[in-house]
Formats: C-alpha cells, sequence, structure tokens
C-alpha cells in the first residue's frame, strides 16, 4: 500500500545586499492543504531567522514524533498502560569545509511513565519494536538511537 503526501513551498525574492556579496532571504513557507502555514527559515548558523523553524528542527520533530506513535502504537499491542511521555532529543549535524553536510546520528531520549511496574522492562524493549515500524526512521541513513527510561 502507497500513501501520497504533498506540500507547497512559496518563496519571494526579497534579497539584502551586505557588504559586496548578495544574500537572499531564506524565510518561506510550507502550504499543506488544510493546516496552517508553517514559516521556516534557515538555522541561525546558516544565516536564518532563529525565531522560525528550521529544515533541522523539522527533520528532528519528525523523528520524535513518529518514535512516540509507534512506541504507544507497540504498547497498546502489548497492553503496556502509558501515562506519560516525554523526550529531550539531540541530533548530530556535521558540515564538511564545502558547505555540504549530513546528520550523522539522532539520540532519543524518551521518558516514559506506565501504570503496571511488572511491565518496565517490556515497556523499555519496545523501544527497540517502535524504531523497527517508524516511518520516518526507516527513511533515515544516520543511526536513531534510544536511551529511555521507564518509571511507574
Amino acid at each position: 500500500m502507497k500513501h501520497l503526501f504533498k506540500t507547497q513551498l512559496n518563496w519571494t525574492s526579497k534579497s539584502q545586499i551586505e557588504s559586496t556579496k548578495r544574500f537572499y532571504s531564506k524565510t518561506h513557507q510550507i502550504k499543506i492543504e488544510g493546516k496552517p502555514l508553517l514559516n521556516i527559515s534557515a538555522a541561525k548558523a546558516f544565516k536564518g531567522d532563529p525565531e522560525l523553524y528550521n529544515p533541522e528542527d523539522l527533520l528532528l520533530s519528525s523523528i520524535v514524533s513518529c518514535h512516540m506513535m509507534s512506541y504507544l502504537y507497540v504498547c497498546s499491542q502489548n497492553g503496556i498502560e502509558v501515562l506519560e511521555y516525554s523526550d529531550d532529543a539531540e541530533a548530530t549535524l556535521e558540515v564538511n569545509s564545502d558547505g555540504s553536510g549530513r546528520f550523522t546520528e539522532v539520540r532519543l531520549n524518551p521518558k516514559v511513565v506506565i501504570a503496571d511496574s511488572d511491565k518496565i522492562e517490556l515497556a523499555l524493549e519496545l523501544h527497540t519494536k517502535a524504531n523497527q515500524l517508524c516511518f520516518i526512521a526507516n527513511s533515515c541513513n544516520f543511526p536513531v538511537l534510544h536511551n529511555a527510561s521507564c518509571e511507574i
């Protein structure tokens, strides 16, 4: 089964002259039908607007969100009642001297609160299964690592 996702990007030419170099604004909008507009820019390190989301933020957010939804699914399949879920995730981006770059890894740090203390070990193990099911993690060419904790 295949699913098609569509998005529309809109940008206008608003250049800025700085010294003798010409810089284009990196602020743009992403439109997805039926959803609020996303105002996006480059990361501050790449001369973007630090108050807006950037593609790196969105990639990491997609991984964190997809992992959580996959995790909640596998917990429901295994009779684990999840009461709370939080994650302070980090992504490492390496930039080369020629300006190219790539993410080299993502580290998820999910903290889960469950109802049954007898299921803590299983709840921790299910992060591996969730990673195997996660559409976004399966699409990445870098490792998505987990440092999970679980309590009642």
